[in-house]
């Protein structure tokens, strides 16, 4: 016999609350996919080493395959989908396009909340700095010069 464990979770997901029953096992990135259909966070190597699944928990940006949702509750979550507002993309959305920071796009979602999240913390000196802190999300088609291009737009789009 299995026993399994379910809980309520209530999150801000986007600005909207929710409340869900999960397994106590589901991880935030299952919960996200899943339960909620938001398929733009991306299931890449479920070990928290690709950066594929990163999303914002209460404005940091963290590894949604390492989350248990159970462990978020309570908490607010912006995913990929919940960057652009009133119909226009968000500044970083539109440097990666404007730039082509991206081949097969696996990994953009993921660059891109890391992205917003590398602004907000201030890590933006340097390319070398920029490197550093974005290094945690792999690109299997090499797209970093690109990508490297789209946030240093997106740093002057912030502080122009």
């Amino acid at each position: 016999m299995e026993f399994r464990q379910h809980l309520t979770v209530v999150l801000r997901i986007n600005g909207l609350d929710r409340q869900m029953r999960v397994d106590a096992r589901t991880t935030l990135l299952d919960l996200l996919r899943e339960h909620l259909a938001l398929t733009g966070t991306k299931k890449g190597c479920n070990f928290g080493e690709c950066g594929a699944c990163t999303v914002h928990l209460n404005g940091r940006r963290v590894n949604s395959c390492l989350v248990l949702a159970a462990s978020a509750d309570g908490a607010e979550v912006t995913t990929i989908e919940g960057l652009a507002a009133a119909g226009k993309l968000h500044p970083v959305q539109q440097a990666f396009i404007d730039h082509d920071a991206f081949q097969c796009g696996f990994c953009t979602p993921g660059q891109v909340m890391s992205t917003v999240a590398l602004i907000r913390e201030g890590h933006t000196r340097s390319e070398a700095e920029i490197r550093e802190w974005m290094s945690g999300n792999l690109c299997r088609c090499s797209s970093y010069p690109q990508i490297v291009a789209a946030v240093e737009a997106a740093i002057r789009v912030k502080e122009g």
